[in-house]
């Protein structure tokens, strides 16, 4: 149960609160359907992921996976993207929640107030992350029950406010003009509503840590998704029915919708539900990314080894502050890009897992224990179509951020890899 609450904190973050306007902005109520796309998608990735955790106890997820089936390096690549990802999500849940502040004090729109406080949120972070863990598994704790809590009362009070003219038109009628307006529109939904799913990929880092992670993982992961998507639809039907077109208007969405239902202190709850959940999301995220490429540099010696130094209380210092400074230049970018980037680094780690579980299947290495994809290869293969799929989404401004973080990364390894051999 530990390990599920754990899953459902690690999806369920701002996107779930911030991006119901993005999403009836482009498909209206049909939105629920494309986010019900975009559930069975990411449920076909996460059987697979939950394939290879049945395969591995150890911890890393996505970057381990890759690094036993494809060698050292592309298991680095894609371990760097997944220590980016960690950093985009760092800066997009600052972002959501200086977003949430400023819908209903007005000062927070002031830019020097705004960016301060964002810097201001990652020195805390990185502060309190040099004195150890217990903190974060409170905060987690708090912050989880605060979310799920919140979205109930939302969907259980909300129901009896939804007025059913709101749900028409069902499709905006500029994305019933033909094919390619609809192609665009529904492109564009799915790529927001596929972020909201993203954050399943990080149950299976902490393999360690948990209890007989090979057949526990699997069973969590397709639990977590189902839980997810029927909260998500339920969510997104309650607030279009409540407010109708004026969903488009709002940047805290299912806020203003229970404040239009049942009044201001249903939009002061959420507000200050919301703030509790992404604080808490923010900050655990600020815990476990810098863990990782202090892993890289310290165990496995792919990137220079005074990236894992820790400090007395065994806490990573200095990945803590590489981390804080790659977040303080993302908080200056805007939500839906930093979404955008998040999209993109998991669909990197994606691709790779997709393809660790194929040839797992054919060579027979690392046998299942506890659970096994079924259908041979058509879960792995549909998986990856889509995942394909999205590259017709991403702008050249992101594909650009992913070349850098891609070049970067390789050079520092091809380094470290002369460095290691100069010194045998």
């Amino acid at each position: 149960m530990s390990i599920y609450f754990l899953g459902i904190n690690g999806v369920i973050g701002s996107g779930a609160f911030l991006l119901p306007q993005e999403i009836y902005k482009d498909m209206n109520l049909a939105g629920v359907l494309v986010m019900l796309f975009a559930a069975v998608t990411v449920s076909l990735i996460a059987l697979c992921y939950a394939d290879l955790a049945s395969r591995f106890s150890n911890s890393g997820a996505a970057w381990i996976y890759s690094y036993n089936a494809f060698g050292r390096f592309w298991g680095y690549e894609v371990g760097i993207f997944v220590w980016f990802l960690g950093c985009c999500t760092l800066a997009a849940e600052i972002v959501a929640f200086l977003t949430t502040l400023k819908s209903f004090i007005p000062a927070f729109n002031n830019d020097w107030l705004y960016y301060s406080s964002a810097f201001g949120l990652i020195i805390f972070f990185s502060i309190i992350n040099f004195f150890g863990r217990t903190i974060v598994k409170a905060l987690d704790n708090l912050s989880s029950a605060a979310k799920m809590l919140i979205i109930i009362i939302f969907i259980v009070v909300g129901i009896f406010f939804i007025h059913f003219t709101n749900f028409s038109p069902v499709i905006p009628q500029v994305a019933t003009t033909g094919l390619m307006p609809f192609a665009k529109h529904f492109g564009a939904a799915f790529s927001v509503t596929f972020y909201m799913f993203c954050g399943f990929s990080f149950i299976p880092i902490a393999a360690k840590q948990m209890e007989n992670p090979e057949k526990n993982i699997p069973k969590v992961l397709v639990a977590v998704m189902v839980t997810v998507t029927v909260f998500y639809a339920l969510m997104m039907v309650v607030a279009i029915g409540i407010l109708g077109p004026a969903t488009a208007k709002y940047s805290t969405p299912i806020a203003h919708a229970f404040r239009t239902g049942v009044g201001e202190w249903g939009y002061i709850l959420v507000i200050a539900g919301m703030l509790i959940s992404i604080f808490g999301v923010a900050f655990a995220i600020s815990f476990d990314t810098p863990s990782l490429i202090a892993s890289l540099a310290s165990e496995h010696k792919m990137l220079p080894k005074w990236i894992g130094k820790k400090n007395r209380y065994d806490a990573p210092w200095v990945a803590i502050l590489v981390t804080a400074i790659v977040a303080a230049f993302l908080v200056t970018q805007s939500y839906l890009f930093l979404v955008s980037c998040i999209v993109l680094a998991s669909f990197i780690q994606y691709v790779p897992s997709i393809l660790s579980v194929i040839k797992f299947k054919h060579t027979g290495q690392f046998p299942n224990h506890g659970f096994k994809l079924p259908g041979k290869d058509i879960i792995p293969v549909v998986a990856l179509i889509i995942s394909a799929y999205m590259i017709t989404n991403f702008t050249i401004k992101t594909l650009m951020v992913a070349v850098v973080v891609a070049t970067l990364a390789a050079l520092s390894y091809f380094f470290m890899k002369r460095y290691n051999e100069k010194q045998h």
